[in-house]
């Protein structure tokens, strides 16, 4: 029995590649498997090839698999772009509708599957997805029955006819592929889950389900890949809590609105990704310069330009802290997890309130779009804090005397008051202003302004509840990893093997980009004699943020990829040992 497999389909797009395993894979998780799925498609509508590849585990899995030990092919290029991933006892069941040639380099067994012909004589070729679910049911001895539940919530409002259709369909997939295994025991047979109910979303979902706790109301925002999921949940959701999603008709549209709804005392955010991020840049500016809250989140993919807009980047991250014209206050989170993105967006909300500028929230394709396992959320954690809003009504001191809504403080975070507050009257400008909000151009006041808005963030790294994910156990580590986002699966499972191999390896996740925890890493670097820095992106942006911020340059050494792809445990493995090579004998 097998406690770990991976299995992907693939096929053209919309061939219905996503909704076979987006079947496949939450019946599994309601089995109480743990399951990471991550999708390679086209950025075109149609056409094109894709593939949807989930990892199966009855123990945790964070990322995707080095290898494959099912691949379900709609065509043949499924098969020459994907078989060299099946390991040797690996199985393709393929749609004998394209007449499916096995690659002569590979010992995985090929079966030729009717899914068109069987789908086509139960009423329609688009059940052909559900009859390999079926034949992927008798290779790892699953009975289909576990599907009925998932089949009836999707084609339930079709009626019972089309239930009945589709399950046939699975019966007839499994029948079919156990009298081709000659009702032999299978190598890939998946042992018994747990049976525990676990939540199982993409990093997108928990991003805007953590804004909803936050307590948002509005979301302005323009779609584009792979932001959209985020304002798609919203649409469906927030209406119920009497917000909305406002689609705006550009994303310096969005930026804006998300400041004005801020400004007049509604949480609000926009959502986009690299391109959208660039149009935002004044916007954000103007955010630090006026002091009004606003949460952007920034879903990082392959550039520049429109580059690779379904692939994997993190090549955003220097732009993120330094896009902006002018010098202003602003914080960078970057969660690694969806778990971690869920309570990271209730934070960068709270944030945004307190210091009373523009918080990004940093996430990746691979993050935002892979879907995985994630334990229930702890309601007890979320806290809703709005720092220095005054609420009530304030006193007047002198007849006609303006709100100093820019007041000069020592920790460079003023009062803030919603526009009809009783005496709360400023004036809002993005030119520099004086403490009531008046344009000034005194170079005496420009630097008495611009010194406060600087001392907002000095002690935010302290304050900051997780500005690190480590896992240290050395004192004296042989190497230590470094990422943020989402690398943190595939370096877990390097760190992991490693160890076994008698090397010890610590990794350390990086949660607050900016301002950069200096004093919580340098421990971890200083204690290291090697440092690997993991990132998706040609210029090492994050090892050159630690030398700049915390030095040892020497120590440090990058482990770059940038052609699209996520990283897979075994290249963050071997790129580790090639460093420890040069400084180990027995590596």
């Amino acid at each position: 029995m097998k406690h770990q497999l991976s299995w992907k389909v693939g096929g053209q797009q919309g061939e219905g590649i996503e909704s076979t395993g987006e079947i496949f894979s939450t019946a599994l998780n309601r089995l109480g498997y743990f399951l990471y799925g991550y999708r390679h498609f086209s950025s075109r509508i149609k056409g094109g090839h894709t593939n949807n590849k989930i990892r199966v585990s009855t123990n945790r899995v964070s990322t995707i698999a080095d290898d494959l030990d099912i691949l379900v092919a709609f065509d043949q290029e499924t098969i020459d772009l994907n078989y060299h991933e099946l390991h040797s006892d690996g199985i393709m069941i393929a749609d004998s509708k394209f007449k499916p040639v096995k690659p002569e380099d590979t010992e995985a067994k090929l079966y030729a599957v009717p899914f068109t012909e069987m789908a086509a004589e139960l009423g329609t070729s688009l059940m052909k997805n559900m009859v390999a679910i079926g034949a992927t049911c008798a290779i790892i001895d699953l009975n289909p029955l576990v599907f009925a539940e998932v089949v009836k919530e999707i084609f339930g409002k079709k009626g019972e006819t089309v239930i009945q259709k589709n399950m046939e369909a699975i019966n007839q997939g499994y029948t079919f592929m156990q009298e081709n295994l000659g009702n032999k025991p299978t190598p890939l047979a998946l042992a018994q889950a747990d049976g525990q109910q676990r939540l199982f979303m993409i990093g997108n979902d928990a991003i805007a389900f953590g804004a909803l706790a936050a307590g948002v109301r509005i979301m302005a925002a323009y779609p584009i890949t792979p932001a959209s999921e985020i304002m798609e949940y919203l649409i469906d959701k927030l209406p119920e809590l009497g917000g909305t999603v406002i689609q705006t008709e550009d994303e310096i549209a969005a930026a804006t609105m998300a400041i004005g709804s801020n400004y007049a005392g509604t949480r609000s955010f926009t959502a986009s990704s690299g391109p959208g991020l660039s149009l935002m840049m004044e916007a954000i500016g103007l955010s630090g310069m006026t002091e009004i809250p606003l949460v952007v989140v920034d879903t990082q993919r392959g550039g520049p330009s429109t580059g690779l807009p379904t692939k994997q980047e993190q090549s955003d991250l220097m732009a993120m802290i330094y896009g902006t014209h002018g010098e202003i206050p602003k914080v960078v989170i970057a969660p690694s997890t969806a778990e971690e993105a869920f309570y990271d967006t209730i934070e960068a909300f709270n944030i945004a309130e307190e210091y009373q500028c523009p918080v990004i929230l940093l996430s990746d394709l691979q993050l935002s779009l892979g879907k995985q396992t994630v334990e229930p959320f702890d309601f007890d954690q979320v806290e809703i804090r709005r720092g220095k809003l005054v609420t009530d009504e304030m006193a007047q001191e002198e007849e006609k005397a303006y709100f100093k809504r820019y007041e000069l403080t020592e920790d460079g975070v003023s009062p803030r008051v919603i526009p009809g507050t009783k005496n709360g009257i400023h004036h809002v400008t993005g030119v520099e202003h004086d403490e009531t909000g008046k344009p000034s151009e005194s170079p005496a006041n420009r630097k008495q302004q611009m010194d406060k808005r600087m001392r907002k963030l000095e002690k935010l790294p302290e304050c900051f509840p997780h500005p690190i994910s480590a896992y240290a156990p050395y004192e004296k580590p042989d190497l230590l990893l470094v990422g943020f986002n989402s690398t943190r699966g595939a370096m877990e499972e390097a760190a992991g093997r490693l160890e076994k191999e008698g090397l010890k390896v610590n990794h350390v996740h990086i949660r607050l980009i900016h301002p950069f925890p200096s004093a919580a890493l340098l421990p971890f670097i200083e204690a290291a004699e090697n440092v690997l820095v993991v990132e998706n992106n040609a210029t090492g942006q994050l090892a050159n943020l630690i030398k700049m911020n915390v030095g040892y340059r020497d120590k440090m050494k990058s482990l770059l990829k940038y052609d699209g792809n996520p990283f897979q445990p075994i290249q963050v493995y071997n790129g580790s040992k090639e460093l420890l090579q040069h400084v180990y004998s027995y590596v």
